[in-house]
């Protein structure tokens, strides 16, 4: 019999609802978009539609394994986990809580209780070492809003901005953007919807994105180059009274010292730099500081390239001297229906400590509130001594291809004393590991849309339940912690209470319902309420009142680190003769990371992560269309299938991250692709603040493959 059945992708972030066709309750026949849905109206990615592929996948393990002399046997969930807290519990007794570490990556980021549950495993044994890919790629998103200073009630709502600022990102592509930017709810509607109303985009990248097809400035910035064309944007505002004078003399401290900080950046040296025309780098300021209502945003390009930290805050200080924020009487956009209370202030949360976390062994680096940083990981395992990491959980990630710097990402996984890794795949890091779990997938356990609830641009609801049955032995991510914490005795509370545990086990009456209640036991909306309001828009927003009596806090737009690295900047040399190229990162929209290449409506997309080079460059090279080339940086090198790339600067390689196998079982590039992160190592350029490595803008040379 076939079923129609409701629910939404969790594929990647975006959360798009569809309909999924169930023959005889277990078997997917078809999946689209949900037309009905009142933001959606019926939008999915190629991900999504590939569902049935993904849960019926006869690669996907449907046991836990264990690993044995020849490899890995099948073993019982329950089995497993006996085995795996009695070694934990080891661990702990002889080095202390701080060497069992646990990594949330993308793909248990779409499971909404995931990292939540993962993080209070953590503090029921007094550990730090939580880790997630937060700290991967784009850290500086935190760091910076602590450092600078945070608006209570955040930055204007794209829905009615009058211009966008999209630095390093491709929302069309990624179905994501940051606070204030383009989202993933049938993204191309939204932004042609967006320009027929005479809203303004200016995309700042140097590869011509599907985004940036869009813009009315688009500026080819030289990968690398972010902060001194930002600078220079910020001066010409400046110099020009197009700031917010009013809003920056009541909330913001700094403003002289910025001026002279960013003086050095001329239009004429910023052009010269980024090698894009003065003309157009003054055009794009004025816009912006036109406006009058819209935000600026970054992503993962210069998030991952050299001054990640300084590109974020100048990106950030763009929106505070020009008041880009929600003032008293004006509504959020989005419901934010699973974050406590209804209303929001509009006065500046104070600036403060930008790595407030435990401290690392290593580079004077601190955590970030409530993880540590993952790129600092490997080290923390290899590291002798007292807090060396011993055992770790990765639970829904891939750091064989993840990481930064994968020889000694494989090397520190080796070292380990307990490797446990909870993926549908046998990945490259599942094949190091000593037990596998199989988890559920998407469609066999409730689920609301976590991570876009503060983004959707709409006051929306959703929830979905499991929609597909199965009677397999499968676990949620959550069961795999709260399991462990069950047998070693320790506790696991929620912001709605402690998980009840039994004599060695989870208490029979906890499912995944109960922990998406207890994960969310503040959201303004109880999850109770939610499962009744499927894919619906309210009228219940989220208010700006006044600021709270006596708020005197301001932004810091000019703190003394900022201004000592805009001073390196200016000093550094804008060019290496030995590696005269740039590799920049890519999303592509048949993968997320690591996730998705393996299934046969995907693969049919891509099978590799060509290496796109101007068309020009492939000529001065001497390379054709499906030529291999070896890009070779400082620190290592890749072979790669070279692809002509009309969207790319000259001078820029662009390819795709997460990419390739690990460096004992490389196999055919043409098929498996090539690891980026063998280019990069994770103590040299990194930032002093988040510890993020070089993962873009990667000074490599190129020549053909022999």
């Amino acid at each position: 019999m076939l079923e129609i059945r409701k629910t939404f992708c969790r594929v990647c972030h975006a959360a798009c609802p569809v309909l999924v066709d169930i023959e005889d309750g277990h078997t997917v026949v078809g999946v689209r978009g949900d037309r009905d849905d009142p933001v959606f109206g019926g939008y999915t990615c190629i991900k999504g539609r590939q569902l049935a592929d993904q849960h019926h996948d006869p690669d996907r393990l449907r046991s836990s394994l264990r690993r044995t002399d020849g490899g890995f046997e099948p073993i019982a969930s329950a089995d497993a986990l006996d085995d795996i807290a009695a070694r934990i519990r080891a661990i702990v007794d002889e080095h202390g809580p701080r060497a069992v570490a646990s990594y949330t990556g993308t793909g248990a980021f779409q499971n909404s209780t995931a990292a939540g549950v993962a993080a209070a495993w953590h503090a029921g044994f007094d550990s730090p070492s939580f880790y997630t890919s937060v700290t991967i790629d784009q850290p500086a998103h935190r760091s910076a809003a602590l450092r600078l200073g945070a608006w209570d009630a955040g930055w204007h709502n794209f829905t009615d901005s009058d211009v966008t600022l999209i630095v390093g990102y491709n929302p069309l592509v990624s179905s994501y953007g940051p606070a204030g930017g383009l989202q993933g709810t049938n993204p191309f509607v939204k932004l042609r919807e967006a320009k027929e109303r005479g809203m303004s985009v200016i995309v700042i990248d140097p590869r011509r994105t599907e985004t940036a097809s869009f813009a009315d400035i688009w500026l080819q910035v030289q990968p690398g180059q972010d902060p001194a064309l930002l600078s220079a944007m910020i001066r010409h505002i400046l110099d020009d009274g197009l700031h917010d004078s009013t809003f920056c003399d009541e909330f913001v401290d700094g403003l002289d010292d910025l001026r002279r900080a960013v003086d050095p950046f001329t239009l004429d040296v910023a052009a010269e730099r980024a090698r894009v025309h003065a003309a157009d780098v003054q055009a794009a300021a004025e816009l912006f500081a036109a406006g009058p209502r819209g935000a600026g945003g970054t992503g993962t390009g210069p998030n991952m390239a050299p001054h990640s930290m300084l590109s974020e805050h100048l990106t950030l200080t763009l929106n505070v001297i020009c008041g880009r924020v929600l003032r008293s009487g004006e509504t959020l956009e989005s419901g934010a229906f699973l974050t406590p209370g209804d209303t929001r202030r509009a006065q500046v949360i104070a600036p403060s400590d930008p790595a407030p976390g435990a401290p690392h062994r290593m580079r004077d680096l601190r955590g970030q509130p409530g993880e540590m940083l993952t790129n600092s990981l490997a080290d923390e395992i290899l590291e002798p001594g007292d807090g060396q990491v011993r055992a770790l959980i990765v639970s829904g990630g891939n750091p064989v291809v993840a990481f930064p710097d994968q020889e000694k990402t494989e090397a520190a996984l080796a070292d380990l004393d307990l490797l446990v890794v909870i993926d549908p795949r046998m990945t490259p890091t599942a094949e190091m590991a000593d037990y596998v779990i199989a988890p559920k997938l998407e469609l066999e356990r409730p689920d609301v849309p976590h991570i876009m609830d503060k983004r959707i641009p709409a006051v929306y609801t959703n929830y979905t339940p499991a929609v597909l049955e199965t009677d397999v032995d499968l676990l949620s991510e959550w069961e795999v912690f709260a399991g462990i914490a069950a047998r070693n005795d320790t506790p696991i509370t929620l912001p709605g209470g402690t998980v009840p545990m039994g004599a060695g086990a989870v208490a029979d009456s906890v499912d995944d319902d109960t922990i998406l209640d207890l994960v969310y036991g503040t959201a303004r909306m109880p999850i109770a309420e939610m499962r009744t309001q499927r894919g619906v828009v309210h009228d219940d927003v989220v208010r700006v009142v006044d600021a709270d009596p006596g708020a005197d806090a301001r932004f810091a737009v000019a703190p003394p680190d900022v201004v000592d690295e805009l001073s390196v900047v200016r000093d550094e040399p804008a060019a290496d003769a030995a590696f005269p190229f740039r590799l920049v990162s890519r999303r592509m929209k048949h993968v997320l990371n690591s996730l998705g290449r393996e299934l046969p409506g995907l693969a049919s997309v891509g099978t590799t992560n060509p290496a796109y080079l101007h068309p020009d460059d492939l000529t001065e090279l001497g390379v054709a269309e499906g030529d291999l080339v070896a890009l070779e940086s400082p620190h290592g090198r890749i072979v790669g299938v070279a692809a002509a790339g009309d969207d790319v600067k000259p001078g820029v390689v662009s390819m795709s991250h997460a990419w390739g196998l690990g460096s004992r079982s490389e196999g055919d590039v043409h098929e498996h692709g090539s690891p980026t992160n063998r280019l990069v190592a994770n103590d040299v350029g990194y930032d002093p603040i988040t510890g993020m490595a070089i993962q873009s803008a990667i000074p490599v040379a190129i020549r053909p493959w022999t």
